[in-house]
C-alpha cells in the first residue's frame, strides 16, 4: 500500500496538477460557472410553471409560454454567457486584454452560427434569425472550440507585433479596438470561410461527435460511474477531482440538463427523460454532503468514534457538510492518504451511482431537469431539482443508510488506531516524569 502511494504521490499527482491548472481547462470550467446563477435563476420559472398540481397547472397553461421565457433566455441562451467569459478568461491568462478576448471569441461564435431567413405567417419576411437550439447548451462545445481559436489567433498576432499601435494620447478602450483589428478580421474571415463559404457546420458537427460520449455518460452505467471514479480518486490524493474532470465533462452535463428541462416543456413524463445523469444526478443523490458522501462520516465521528480528535472534526465538519462543503473533513480528517478512508471514499460513491441510475431507469425517481444552488443541503435541493419529487428525498436517505454501512467497518478501526494513538501520547509525559525525578 505505501509502495502504492509513493507511486500516485510521486508520479500521478504532479501531472495531475498541472491539468488541474491548464489555462484552457481552466478558462471552460471559469466560463461554464459563470452562468450557473443565470440558470439557477431561470430554473425558478420552470420549477414555478411545471409545479405537479393539476390545477394549478391547468391555470398556467395558457400563460406557459411566457411564464418560461426567462428559463429560455437564461439556461437557452448560456453558450453566449459562457463563450464570452472563457474568451475572457483565457486572454487574461495570457496577460492580453480581457474584454477584447471575450468579444473575438464570441465574433467566432456567432460567425460560426447559421442564420435562418423567417417568414411570418403573412409570408411577410422577418428577417435573418439565429435559431435559438444552437444558443444554449448544445452550442457550448461551439463556445469552446471559438474561445480557443479566437483567443490563440488574437495571442499569436499579438506576440509577433502584428498590430496596430495608436499614440499613448489615444484613449485605451480606443487603442484596443484598434490592436484587435488586424487579428479580429483574420478570426472572422477565417470563421466565415468555414461557415458560409465551405458551409461546413461546426455546431452539428461537434454534436454528432460528442453525442455517443453524452449517451454513455448519461446512460450507460459505466459512463454514469466513471467520472465518479475519476474524481474521488483524484481527490484522495490532495487534487481536486471537479476542477479537473468537471472541466471536461460539465458541458457535457448541461447538454443533458437542458435536454431533459427541454423534455418537460414539450409534455414528456419526468420518469422517461432523456438522460439519467446529469450534473444534478450525483449532487444530490451521490455526494451527499460533498465528496464521498462525507457527512455521514461526520456524523458518525461525533456518536460513535471514541478518539478526541475525530469527534472534533466531525464537530466542525458536520454543519458544513450540511451544505455540501466537505473541505473540513477531508483535510482535518484526514481522508487524503489515510489508508483507513481512502477504500470506502472511493467506493461510497461507485455504489450510490448505482442504486441512483437504476432508480431514475427504472422510473422510480423523477430525473433531474432544474440547476440548484449546490449549497442546499441534498433532500431539499434533490426535490426542486427532481421537479419536488418526494420519492427523491427517500433515496436520498437510503443511499445515506448505505454510505454509513460501507463506512462502519472503517471508522471504527481508524478510531481505535486514533484512540490508542492518543492513549500513547498522553502516557509518554507520566513515563518522562519518573525518569527525570531518578536523574535529579
Amino acid at each position: 500500500m505505501d509502495r502504492f502511494m509513493n507511486w500516485v504521490e510521486k508520479k500521478l499527482v504532479p501531472p495531475m496538477a498541472k491539468i488541474g491548472a491548464q489555462r484552457h481547462l481552466l478558462a471552460i470550467r471559469n466560463g461554464v460557472i459563470s452562468t450557473l446563477s443565470l440558470i439557477l435563476i431561470g430554473s425558478f420559472f420552470l420549477i414555478f410553471v411545471n409545479l405537479p398540481y393539476k390545477p394549478w397547472a391547468d391555470a398556467l397553461a395558457p400563460y406557459s409560454a411566457t411564464i418560461a421565457l426567462p428559463f429560455r433566455m437564461t439556461m437557452g441562451l448560456m453558450a453566449i454567457y459562457a463563450t464570452f467569459v472563457m474568451g475572457a478568461d483565457l486572454a487574461k491568462s495570457y496577460s492580453l486584454d480581457s474584454t477584447t478576448g471575450g468579444i473575438l471569441s464570441l465574433g467566432t461564435f456567432f460567425m460560426l452560427q447559421m442564420p435562418v431567413n423567417v417568414l411570418t405567417p403573412k409570408k411577410a419576411p422577418l428577417g435573418f434569425v439565429l435559431p435559438m437550439s444552437n444558443l444554449g447548451s448544445a452550442g457550448m462545445f461551439t463556445g469552446i472550440v471559438s474561445m480557443i481559436f479566437a483567443v490563440e489567433v488574437y495571442r499569436f498576432f499579438n506576440v509577433h507585433k502584428i498590430t496596430i499601435k495608436m499614440p499613448e494620447q489615444v484613449p485605451p478602450a480606443v487603442a484596443r479596438s484598434f490592436e484587435a483589428l488586424i487579428p479580429g478580421a483574420v478570426i472572422i474571415i477565417v470563421a466565415w470561410l468555414v461557415r458560409d463559404i465551405f458551409k461546413f457546420d461546426v455546431n452539428g458537427a461537434l454534436l454528432a461527435l460528442f453525442k455517443p460520449i453524452t449517451g454513455i455518460l448519461g446512460n450507460n452505467l459505466f459512463g454514469v460511474l466513471l467520472p465518479m471514479f475519476l474524481i474521488h480518486f483524484l481527490w484522495s490524493f490532495g487534487i481536486h477531482g471537479m476542477s479537473i474532470v468537471g472541466s471536461v465533462v460539465r458541458p457535457m452535463w448541461l447538454v443533458m440538463l437542458s435536454a431533459n428541462a427541454d423534455a418537460v416543456t414539450k409534455g414528456i413524463s419526468r420518469t422517461h427523460l432523456p438522460y439519467i445523469a446529469p450534473e444534478q444526478f450525483y449532487q444530490w443523490t451521490v455526494t451527499i454532503g460533498g465528496a464521498g458522501a462525507t457527512v455521514v462520516v461526520a456524523v458518525m465521528f461525533l456518536t460513535i468514534c471514541k478518539s478526541k480528535f475525530l469527534r472534533e472534526v466531525g464537530g466542525f465538519s458536520l454543519v458544513p457538510g450540511i451544505f455540501n462543503i466537505n473541505e473540513p473533513m477531508i483535510f482535518g480528517a484526514p481522508i487524503i492518504l489515510n489508508p483507513y478512508l481512502i477504500l470506502p471514499f472511493n467506493l461510497v460513491p461507485l455504489v450510490l451511482s448505482t442504486i441512483s441510475y437504476y432508480a431514475v431507469k427504472l422510473g422510480l425517481v423523477n430525473g433531474f431537469t432544474t440547476y440548484q444552488a449546490w449549497t442546499l443541503p441534498a433532500p431539499i435541493g434533490g426535490y426542486l431539482s427532481a421537479g419536488n419529487d418526494w420519492r427523491i428525498i427517500i433515496l436520498i436517505v437510503v443511499n445515506l443508510i448505505v454510505a454509513a454501512i460501507i463506512y462502519y467497518p472503517f471508522v471504527k478501526a481508524y478510531d481505535k488506531k486514533m484512540v490508542a494513538d492518543e492513549q500513547a501520547k498522553a502516557e509518554k509525559p507520566e513515563a518522562a516524569a519518573p525518569a527525570a525525578a531518578a536523574k535529579a
